[in-house]
C-alpha cells in the first residue's frame, strides 16, 4: 500500500463517528493533552513513547503529504 492510501485508510478509520470518539480517548489516556515528565527517566520515556503514537496519529490525519 502507497502511503497516500495508507493515509487515506488511516482517515476513514479515525474520521468516522466512533474513530473520533476511540482517538479522543487514546488521546487522553495516553497523555496527548499533558507532559509525561515524572521524576523515573524510565517511566518519562515510556510515556513519551505512548504519548507519541498519538501525535502521529494527529498529524496523519491533519497533515496533507508533501510532494517530491
Amino acid at each position: 500500500m502507497d502511503p497516500k492510501d495508507l493515509r487515506a485508510t488511516y482517515k476513514s478509520i479515525f474520521e468516522s463517528e466512533d474513530g473520533q470518539i476511540i482517538l479522543e480517548d487514546l488521546s487522553r489516556r495516553f497523555g496527548v493533552y499533558r507532559t509525561s515528565f515524572v521524576p523515573d527517566s524510565d517511566e518519562t520515556a515510556f510515556r513519551e513513547g505512548q504519548r507519541d503514537v498519538l501525535l502521529f496519529l494527529h498529524s496523519t490525519l491533519r497533515d496533507e503529504p508533501k510532494e517530491q
